[in-house]
């Protein structure tokens, strides 16, 4: 079984004991989590798509941690000007173990 949720306004295709980074999220390591924006659920043989979302679906998880993503280097130039700028910049994100999809 799988499902398409919302978490945090990205949409993961997502099934049972699949990590995911999800954009950073307030809570513990360790903490559940519960995510209610099911738009659409599969399994071998049939699909579920909302109208926007299944009504009592939900998605749960369990926080592992929060971690940093890789760095993006930002670099602009003007030729012939002498201008540069480098900037660097590593997202956060929360790592999630889902553990269970519910109709």
């Amino acid at each position: 079984m799988y499902a398409i949720v919302d978490i945090a306004g990205k949409q993961f295709k997502v099934t049972q004991d699949q990590f995911v980074y999800a954009p950073l999220m307030a809570g513990e390591e360790g903490a559940s989590v519960e995510f209610g924006t099911v738009l659409l659920i599969g399994d071998d043989n049939a699909v579920e798509v909302g109208a926007p979302t299944i009504a009592g679906a939900k998605v749960a998880g369990k926080i592992l941690g929060h971690v940093k993503g890789d760095k993006v280097i930002v670099f602009k130039k003007k030729r012939r000007k002498g201008y540069r700028k480098k900037n660097g910049h590593r997202q956060d994100f929360t790592k999630v173990q889902i553990t269970g999809i519910s109709k």
